[in-house]
């Protein structure tokens, strides 16, 4: 056989095919190892990330402590929404409330009337966490998602053993706009949270996010300053942390948590 001939073999189109679709198998078999293998450490690092969070909006991160043996002196708990009351034999560290909430079997359908965060589905169970001083609740960390104006935005929010004053509010996960939307993310807009009230004296819900600025007044314990240019996302806080502090979401929850803190059960 000729060298030209064998040249011609090795340049044909079957050779490039094989040799192509030999790196790509191999490469294949790569990534997809890698991703097998990194998972676990990926999803350490979610974990820690939403841990830290909570630890922010709790005022308890500390940066040079271990985010884990600070997280792990607050009391996690899985809450049914419905009753608020806490769910027995199921790990709220491990529930998935995002996954549950496309689970048939464990989530219901959100009444339109109630709908306003946008969720149309939300998981029957929800994780709370709850930092104590011996025996008495120091302050609630509920986690609150709902429609901003381009993403679902989810965040913790503090809330005083009252079931009623703002400790803090932190958002871990947005795609809002930069520039705009994600003032939610700035310290001079979160720090307006810490004191607000969630409910007025008759306890009708009454914390919102306002547009423009908070005009001095009796309703201003209840506002926080808009978001300029972004007045659907500063809407979309406002319905989301008014659902999840709702009958339809944590509300059950909270009043026996502050029925429970006035002696009353």
């Amino acid at each position: 056989m000729s060298d030209e001939k064998k040249s011609f073999s090795r340049d044909s189109i079957g050779n490039t095919l094989f040799v192509a679709i030999g790196v790509s198998l191999v490469c294949s078999v790569l990534v997809s190892a890698a991703a097998v293998i990194l998972r676990p450490v990926q999803e350490q690092n979610q974990t820690e990330y939403r841990q830290r969070i909570v630890l922010e909006v709790a005022g308890l991160y500390e940066p040079e402590a271990d985010v884990t043996t600070l997280f792990s002196g607050i009391d996690a708990h899985l809450v049914e929404l419905e009753t608020g009351d806490y769910a027995d034999g199921i790990d709220p560290e491990t529930f998935d409330a995002a996954a549950a909430a496309n689970d048939p079997k464990l989530s219901i359908a959100v009444p339109a009337d109630f709908d306003i965060a946008n969720l149309r589905r939300r998981a029957i169970y929800a994780p709370v966490y709850v930092v104590m001083d011996g025996d008495a609740v120091q302050q609630i960390i509920l986690p609150v998602y709902g429609a901003g104006l381009w993403s679902t935005m989810r965040g913790y929010l503090a809330i005083e053993a009252d079931g009623n004053t703002v400790r803090g509010l932190r958002f871990f996960e947005h795609a809002e706009t930069p520039g705009l939307g994600d003032q939610i993310d700035k310290a001079n807009w979160l720090e307006q949270w810490p004191g607000q009230l969630l409910f007025d004296d008759t306890g009708n819900t009454r914390i919102e996010v306002v547009r423009g600025k908070v005009q001095p007044g009796p309703d201003e314990i209840h506002q926080i300053d808009g978001l300029a240019g972004a007045t659907l996302t500063g809407n979309g806080v406002s319905n989301l942390i008014q659902y999840w502090i709702g009958p339809h979401g944590f509300g059950p929850y909270l009043n026996r948590m502050t029925n429970k803190a006035n002696g009353d059960g």
